[in-house]
Formats: structure tokens, C-alpha cells, sequence
């Protein structure tokens, strides 16, 4: 029996995921998309071979529907679905914020929903996706989820209640990163090199250094105090960083992360 899954919203993210599935053996007869502009659906089906199809269409012909709507839109697009879902269809979410919950008060009694936080490292393969099930879930939605999302990175169950801590580190980490190699950009202009120089030794070191913390075991801290030789230019830096207070600002945007991702579960807008 075949599996047919359907992407609706299909935009970087979803298109991400679909191009993932296939290269992991996923039949592109089996994938089904919605976007909202019809030349975006032809443009998909025409890379991929993909068949687009209404959200309707998606709700009735597919045996797993993930939602990939902004969390604004996603009401909106639920509303539509309802009539449409029965219950023994999977519902994966990717939408911040939104709870299990707000899925399973509208949905029919006993239907299934998995909720994933991923990360725009997806289109690189390279993706942190989170995955928490809802009250109906069972071990075997879950493996499903993590296939699919395995096929853009890496997959972590975590309980529910921990979504919104994991949406500011890893669903929102990305940025920190791009805003930490900004910085350090300009700071090498600042020192006199060219800015493609001082690019370049940024990703590259930025690059080492993810995959010493991915695959030596260490501590980052351990890490950190290799590189830090008594009165030299690191430990000048750090104390440079920790006087100006880096460390508790990070902290502190974290926690407004957390809290942005717990208001717009509340349907906060701004």
C-alpha cells in the first residue's frame, strides 16, 4: 500500500521537505502539494513531480497533511480542513507556537497530531527538528514524523510543554548565528580587511568550530579554554565580551523568544 503525504503551504520550508523525502526514496507520485498561487503549485510540480492539489483535495486524499502556514494563517487554513479531515488522518504541524491542542478542539474525537519545530537549515539538509505528540499520538506517528523530517537533518522527541524553549534555541537559532557572523563582518572591516576576506574567515571558522562541538565530545567550555591562552588575545576578547555583557543579553533574547512563541499560542498578533 502506498503512503500519500501532502505539504500544504508549500513554501521554502515545505518545498525543503518535499525535495528531501524524494532524494530519501519518497515517490513524487506520492507527494501532494497546496500553495497558494497557482504558478508556485505549477512551479513545484513541474521540479519535482509532485501533484498539486486544493486543501480539500489534501485533507481528503492524504494519509499524513503537514501544515507549514505561518501561525497567523493557520486558523484560517484549519477552518477549511475540518470538514474535510477524517480522524484517522495524521496531522503534522510546523507552525510556532500553535499547541496539540488548538488542533484537537476542532478536529474529529481521536485524530492524530504531531507537532515539529524545524529550522531553515532544512533546505541544506542540516535541519534541528523537534517533535512532540499530542494526546492521540502513538509511537508509531511519531517514527513516522522523524522519517519524514529525518530526511532534512537531524530529529529530537522532546515532551510538548519543552516546544517553546526548543522553538527559541534551535527554531529561531539560526538568526543568532547569521547576526553573530554580521558582526564579526563588519568588526574585520573595522580591523582593515576586505569584507569578502573576513567573510570568509568567519564561515570557515564558524563551520570548524560547529563540527569540534558536534564530534569531539567536549564541553564547549573545554573547547573555549583551548583556545584561551593566559594574556592572550582571546581572554582579551572574552573579557571585552563579558564586560559589555554578551552572555546575559543572549539569555535575555532567548527568554523574549520563548515568550513570543507562548503569545502567539494565544493568537497574539504584536
Amino acid at each position: 500500500m502506498t503512503h500519500k503525504v501532502a505539504v500544504l503551504g508549500t513554501g521554502k520550508i515545505g518545498e525543503a521537505l518535499l525535495s528531501g523525502m524524494i532524494r530519501a526514496g519518497w515517490a513524487p507520485a506520492d507527494l501532494l502539494i497546496t500553495a497558494r498561487r497557482p504558478e508556485r503549485a505549477e512551479e513545484l510540480r513541474a521540479r519535482y513531480g509532485v501533484t498539486p492539489v486544493t486543501n480539500p483535495e489534501a485533507a481528503k486524499t492524504a494519509d499524513t497533511l503537514i501544515l507549514t502556514v505561518k501561525p497567523q494563517d493557520m486558523g484560517t487554513l484549519l477552518d477549511e480542513l475540518v470538514p474535510h479531515v477524517p480522524a484517522d488522518r495524521l496531522i503534522i504541524s510546523g507552525a510556532a507556537g500553535i499547541p496539540t491542542s488548538f488542533f484537537e478542539e476542532r478536529l474529529a474525537a481521536g485524530t492524530p497530531v504531531v507537532r515539529v519545530m524545524t529550522n531553515t537549515p532544512a533546505l541544506v539538509d542540516e535541519a534541528m527538528s523537534v517533535i512532540s505528540g499530542g494526546t492521540h499520538a502513538t509511537p508509531g506517528h511519531l517514527a513516522h514524523a522523524e522519517e519524514i523530517f529525518g530526511a532534512v537533518g537531524k530529529t529530537l522527541r522532546v515532551p510538548e510543554s519543552q516546544q517553546d524553549a526548543c522553538t527559541a534555541l534551535s527554531g529561531s537559532g539560526p538568526a543568532y548565528f547569521f547576526y553573530l557572523v554580521e558582526a564579526m563582518t563588519d568588526a574585520g572591516i573595522l580591523l582593515g580587511l576586505p569584507r569578502d576576506k573576513a567573510h570568509e574567515l568567519i564561515v570557515q571558522s564558524a563551520i570548524g568550530a560547529a563540527v569540534m562541538l558536534r564530534d569531539s565530545g567536549e564541553h564547549p567550555v573545554k573547547l573555549r579554554e583551548n583556545v584561551t591562552s593566559p594574556a592572550g588575545t582571546t581572554i582579551n576578547a572574552i573579557r571585552e565580551l563579558e564586560n559589555h555583557g554578551v552572555r546575559a543579553a543572549l539569555i535575555a533574547a532567548l527568554e523574549a523568544a520563548r515568550d513570543r512563541s507562548r503569545e502567539l499560542a494565544s493568537g497574539k498578533k504584536d
